[in-house]
Formats: C-alpha cells, structure tokens, sequence
C-alpha cells in the first residue's frame, strides 16, 4: 500500500492524472493514465521482486492497450510487453523515458 501511495504522488507531482481501473471486483490496475502521446497507459505497482500481474494482462487484452508499466523491485526491462521500471524510477513515466 505504501509503494502505490508514493507512486500516485509521483505521477501527481509529475503532471500526470492517475485513475483506477476495476472490472466488476474480479481484476483491480493500480493506476491508469493518458500518456502525452494520448495512449492509455496501465501500471502496476509491485513491492517485491514478484510480478504476477494477471489483472495487467487482462485489462491490455480487454482494451487491446500496447503499452504497459510494471513498477517494481525489479531492475529496467521488458517481458510479454509490459515495461519494467524499479521503484525509484517512477520519475521516468511523466517524461516519457521508459520507453
């Protein structure tokens, strides 16, 4: 809880508007913003080195998004289409260098 607080804040001070995103209780993305480029872009905040973002997975499927962000423990990369970013690199979502 305490990651996606300091997340949220971060894209806040960052310019950009964060909004959650629910599919009738069964499937929850931490945050969803409009990219500068007018994308939909999902996150998902981890607090530890596991990653399993079942709810990511269904919300680019359902929405046919391209781009999503994992924010985590975990170090810079990509895996299955989703962008990887360490949690002291959320500052790179609101200037567009995490991809």
């Amino acid at each position: 809880m305490l990651y996606r607080k300091v997340n949220m804040q971060a894209l806040v001070v960052n310019g950009l508007t964060p909004y959650y995103w629910t599919s009738k209780g069964t499937a929850e993305v931490d945050f969803v913003y409009l990219a500068k480029d007018g994308q939909i872009v999902p996150v998902e905040v981890k607090s530890d080195q596991h990653v399993r973002a079942k709810s990511l997975h269904k919300f680019c499927t359902t929405y046919a998004i391209t781009r999503a962000i994992r924010i985590s423990a975990r170090n810079f990369g990509t895996e299955g289409g989703i962008i990887s970013l360490p949690l002291y690199a959320v500052f790179c979502l609101a200037e567009g260098k995490a991809w």
